[in-house]
């Protein structure tokens, strides 16, 4: 059963036209891009990495969230590099991903306890998880 919002803090729109060969839009004009297949000849981004770059920002707020409960501080360094896989499945095409994270200056164990507590937040963690094989791997 799907879990429901409490209350709506925010609503991003958007508006898309041409598919994967087309262009997008957010309302407020903030965003702007060409689009093109993964691979393909076109010079535009494509929904995998905008995935990969909306998960990324995402968990690096769930961290700077979390990390005051467990008297820690997010280094100003601290980077996320995703890798976002498209492939067929059994019910059509789906994706994986992988983020390495990297908090420089925190103690091993430190930095898993803050990317496990993050990943019990992040709204991108909560909507894929048991859906898609996500890879949370600390540098």
């Amino acid at each position: 059963m799907p879990t429901s919002l409490d209350k709506v803090v925010y609503t991003a729109k958007t508006h898309v036209t041409g598919g994967r060969e087309g262009e997008g839009r957010s309302s407020d004009d903030r965003i702007a891009v060409k689009l093109s297949s993964p691979g393909g000849a076109g010079n535009g981004t494509n929904p995998e990495q905008l995935f990969g770059i909306g998960y990324s920002a995402c968990f690096m707020g769930a961290m700077k969230a979390v990390a005051p409960k467990l008297n820690l501080k997010v280094p100003q360094d601290a980077a996320i590099d995703a890798e976002v896989d498209l492939g067929p499945t059994s019910l059509g095409f789906g994706v994986a991903v992988r983020m390495n994270i990297s908090l420089p200056g925190l103690e091993r164990a430190q930095a898993e306890q803050l990317v496990a507590e993050a990943h019990k937040i992040c709204p991108y963690s909560n909507a894929t998880r048991n859906n898609i094989d996500v890879q949370l791997n600390v540098a």
